[in-house]
Parts: C-alpha cells; structure tokens; sequence
C-alpha cells in the first residue's frame, strides 16, 4: 500500500471516534434528553457540525435563508407545542438577526431557546478584534426572560435544562443560550460526556393559586350583573378550553376572544361576544381576563373602557397585576390550576347576570353580523378585487377547513381577514400578535406546520410577505403543507401612494401593482396561481388545500383597496405639503 493510499491521521485537535466526542455531540444529546425533536435555524462557522451532529441524534434540522424566519418558526412552534422551539444561529449578524425573534417570542410569551455560537471570550474582552467579535450574551440579556453563556462542554446539560425551565417556567418568554467557539469544540471522553447527561424531573411543573384568591374571584364574578369573559392567547397556550367551556355553559356568561385566541370557543357560539366589543368596554361591570392582558390592545384599560369597571384577572405573573388598572380580584396561577379551583367551587355560588345583558349582546351580535354580511356580498363581485371581494372567497373555504392553521399578517390583510374569518379550534389562528409587526408570516407557516403536521394557509400583505418571502423557497425544499395568499394592492397600505417631491421615485408605501409573486413560487417548484376574480381565488384555495403541496396564489387586487393601518387618514398628501420645500 502506498503512502497515498494510507488514511489520513486525524488533525491533533480531532476526537478519536466513538470513544471520544465534542461539546457539539453533548450538545446534541442535552437537547434530545429534553424532548428537543426540531430545530430551526441558518448554520455557518462555527455551528455547521452541530446541525449535522443533531441531525444524527434525531433532531430534525430545518434551514432557512434569513435567520429572523427561523426564529419566527422556532416561537410558532413552542406557542403550539408547549414546548420550546429552538433556534440556531452562528455569532455576530447572524445572531443579531435571530435575536428579533427571540425578543419577540418574550413580548408574546412563546417558549424559546436562542442558541448561537460565539467567539472565544478572551479576544473580545479585551477588544482585540476577534472574528464576529461581539458580546452576545450582554445584548441579549435586556431583551429576553433569561440569558446563559456556556464556557464548559461539562456546563451543557446544566445549561440546557435551565434554558427549558426559564423557557417554559411561570410566564413562557425567548431564553438565549451562549454556547462558545471553544466549547462547542471541546473534547471529551465519551464515558465522561455520557455520565454527564440525565433525565430532569418536572420541567413544567403546575402553580395552582391561592384558594382565598379563588374565593375573592368567585365572589365578585357571581355579584355580576354584565359580567364578559376576555380570553387572551395564554388561553390558547395553556389548552383551557374544554375549563373555559365548561366555565361559560354553567354560569352563561359572554365571552370576548383577542385575536390568537379566536377559536378557543367557537367565534359564532351562542355566547361569542366577539361582535361586540366596544360595549363590553363601555358596560361591562366586571370583566375576568383569561391569560390576556390590559397592554395597548386594550387601550391599557382606558380609553372606552367604563370607569367603574372592576377586573378579575387569571395570570401566571405577579408583576403583570396591576400593571394598568387596579385589578380587583388577581389570580395568580397557571390557567388549568386556576380554572379547576373555581369549576370546583363554582356550585356554591349564584350568578346574578342580568338576563337581558346576554339578550342585549346577541341582538347585537345579529346585528353586526348581518351588516358585515352585507358588506361581504356587496363586494363579491368587484372586479379588479379588493380586501373584501377576496375575503368573499377566502371566507367559505377556511371555514369549511376548520382545521386548517390560519397565519395572517399585514395592514389591512390582518385587520379585514381577522374580523371576516370566523375560528372554530384553538390555536389555529397565528398572526402578528402583541407588538404588531410585520414579517412573521414565512417562519410562522414553517413553525406551524413542522410543529403539527396540519395543513397551514398564510393570508399575506403584499408589504408583509416581501419582509419573509425569500423563506417561500424553505416551505418548498421541505415540502410542507402550506397555501400562501398575496394579496397584491401594490403598496403599504395601497399602491396609490403620491411622491411629493415629485422626483420621480416611488412614494414611500407604493411597492408594484404588477408584480407576479406566482413567478417566486414557480421558480420554487410550487403550485401557482394568479387570480383577479373571486370564484377563480376560491378555486385556487380548494385545490391547494386538498393537494397539501406547496402552494403560492397571487391575488390581483387593484391599486387602491386599502387604507391606511389605524385610519390615521389626517396623514395625507394634502396636509403634508406644507412640509415640502
């Protein structure tokens, strides 16, 4: 045999298979002993062979072209599972742009971990300008529930665990876990990385509240006289709703759902408030919030809201009561603990809810509802289509698909979509949630379907699938189950936007009416379709579910459908040319 034949040594930093093996094999196997079966993320130095590594523990690795999708996948999928999802990204930008994520899965109370590598500490301490020097852990700690670095392979059970628990613990949140360059590469023997590893116990345990807690609730719930249950998406999260549902068919009292927990109780129950809003605000005397919160979404419990109102209110935190209106009876416990304790004592207590409270929101309830449907059939034969003459089609075909994951986001597409799609199942609406932004749709389709197996249709801005369309090309590479809807009106808000300067550049919302964003889906291997009617849109939609392939219909709206997000319409090109010069 000749020299060149021989195989070649192993460099002398190398692990000697199987007996020995690295931070990233413990790594790996840290994350299985918790239940880690998916991982999303974008891989490049120095996390390329832990993909690889995990993907031979059993951990399905799913990679995306923009580490923010990633992220956004990895929060859907720990909203839907209960579990945290889990994010990889490598040092510096790449963590930067997985960070928006993770930041935003604490604002919303989504478990998550963000684990990204990082550069050796030494160089960066003294700033000696390292490669993608930068101190990650210290620009992550400000903006999400929890923050570790790991120096040590021996630490990455410990820190893994504890990620878990900080992710899942009391109010779910983004937890980030630092894992180093020199770590990551760290040799062990095998026996001694194995003995490290163990089972932990309890990862989620239970946080049922006080019993004189239960009472002061219960109390104040059955002297209502037009009481309203307001149901956030820590509904959804905690799977309460057979509690709920017993809770509201033995006291009857209305239910208000916020948008992620449309569906936790049929939106078009006997007892589904959802029309009604504005008077639950103005009339309700108490009202009980079910893992929501008094933040902007409701005004912070001002604005229309009745001065004399008092609140119940059922949340896993303490610092949250309080946190805007005083709070007349906190519940603090986790929401299945909680609503057990006052199912339990709910037979010693008479409700006093005023019978024609419930009278008064159903008739309104009909009211609106047949006006909205007015407003639905006065559009379905508009042509070129807008928002309304869409949703006539859209409408029909994801309520006859009830289990059909809805994700939805952009201006007008979130508002109108939200108010015209009724849900029936829990957790099957996914849209932009507390802070409002933009841009989760790609990840969040990814995330749902991964994390359920169940076919998931995305309603898109045209504005709002340019921030995440390139991830388009993840949903055909895995051959998932997703139908994405653009509905195309040509700009932020609309494409009619006025350049005031007039300099011969777009104005600052315009995009392109005549873009072809079926063309993307083509060049992906998708099924495509470009629509400018209706009945050609419901066709579309019908087929693509029942296919569960890869789906991109592009919906021609026309330049003007559309108005500005807020109806901040004093912000118009008349009143602004006095700011021109």
């Amino acid at each position: 045999m000749s020299t060149t034949d021989k195989p070649a040594a192993p460099a002398a930093n190398a692990p000697s298979y199987p007996d020995q093996v690295t931070g990233m094999w413990l790594l790996a196997r840290a994350l299985g002993k918790v239940g880690i079966t998916d991982m999303y993320g974008l891989v490049g130095i120095p996390v390329t062979d832990f993909s690889y590594l995990a993907q031979e523990q059993g951990i399905r690795f799913v990679g995306f072209r923009h580490e923010q999708q990633a992220g956004m996948a990895a929060a859907t999928h720990g909203y839907l599972t209960g579990k945290p999802g889990v994010l990889l990204t490598v040092s510096s930008l790449g963590f930067l742009n997985g960070l928006t994520a993770t930041a935003n899965a604490t604002v919303n109370c989504y478990p998550m971990i963000q684990i990204s590598g990082s550069s050796e500490r030494e160089p960066i301490d003294l700033g000696q300008g390292n490669y993608e020097a930068l101190d990650q852990l210290a620009i992550a700690r400000p903006l999400v529930k929890a923050a570790y670095r790991v120096n040590r392979a021996e630490d990455i059970p410990t820190a893994v665990v504890r990620a878990y628990r900080a992710a899942v613990s009391g109010r779910p949140g983004g937890v980030y876990l630092d894992v180093t360059t020199p770590c990551l590469g760290q040799i062990l023997d095998r026996t001694v990385a194995e003995s490290l590893l163990y089972d932990p116990v309890d990862l989620q345990p239970a946080m049922p509240p006080s019993p004189e807690a239960v009472t002061r609730a219960m109390q104040l719930i059955a002297g209502a006289r037009r009481p309203a249950l307001l149901i956030g998406k820590g509904a959804a999260f905690a799977r309460v709703e057979a509690e709920l549902k017993e809770l509201v068919d033995k006291t009857g009292i209305p239910y208000l759902p916020m948008s992620m927990a449309k569906g936790v109780l049929p939106d078009d129950g006997p007892l589904s408030a959802l029309a009604c809003r504005s008077t639950i605000m103005q009339q309700a005397d108490v009202v009980v919030l079910v893992g929501a919160r008094l933040n902007w979404l409701l005004s912070r419990g001002h604005g229309k809201w009745s001065d004399t109102v008092r609140f119940v209110q059922l949340d896993i935190d303490p610092v949250e009561i309080d946190c805007n209106r005083p709070i007349a009876a906190p519940v603090v416990g986790d929401l299945k603990s909680t609503l057990d304790a006052m199912l339990a004592a709910l037979p010693g207590y008479t409700m006093s809810i005023d019978p024609a409270w419930t009278a008064a929101l159903q008739q309104q309830t009909r009211q609106k509802n047949a006006k909205f449907a007015q407003r639905l059939a006065d559009n379905a034969s508009a042509v070129p289509m807008n928002h309304w003459s869409a949703l006539t089609a859209i409408k029909p075909v994801l309520e006859s698909n009830p289990d059909v994951i809805l994700v939805n986001e952009g201006a007008n597409t979130l508002d109108d979509t939200r108010d015209a799609v009724n849900m029936s199942l829990p957790r099957h609406r996914i849209d932009c949630a507390t802070w409002a932004i933009m841009g989760m749709g790609m990840g969040s389709a990814i995330g749902a379907a991964i994390a359920t197996g169940k076919t998931v249709v995305a309603v898109e801005g045209d504005s709002a699938f340019g921030f995440s369309g390139m991830d388009f090309s993840t949903i055909c590479r895995f051959r998932l189950p997703v139908t994405v809807v653009i509905l195309n009106n040509g700009g932020i808000y609309n494409g009619i936007g006025v350049n005031l300067a007039k300099n011969g550049d777009p104005a600052p919302t315009t995009l392109d009416i005549n873009a072809r964003y079926d063309k993307l889906g083509e060049a992906f291997g998708a099924d495509t379709y470009y629509v400018t009617t209706p009945q050609q849109l419901a066709d579309a939609l019908k087929a693509s579910i029942a296919s569960r392939r890869p789906t991109l219909i592009d919906v021609q709206l026309a330049a003007d459908a559309g108005k500005e997000s807020g109806h901040i319409g004093y912000l118009n090109p008349e009143s602004l040319q006095h700011i021109i010069v």
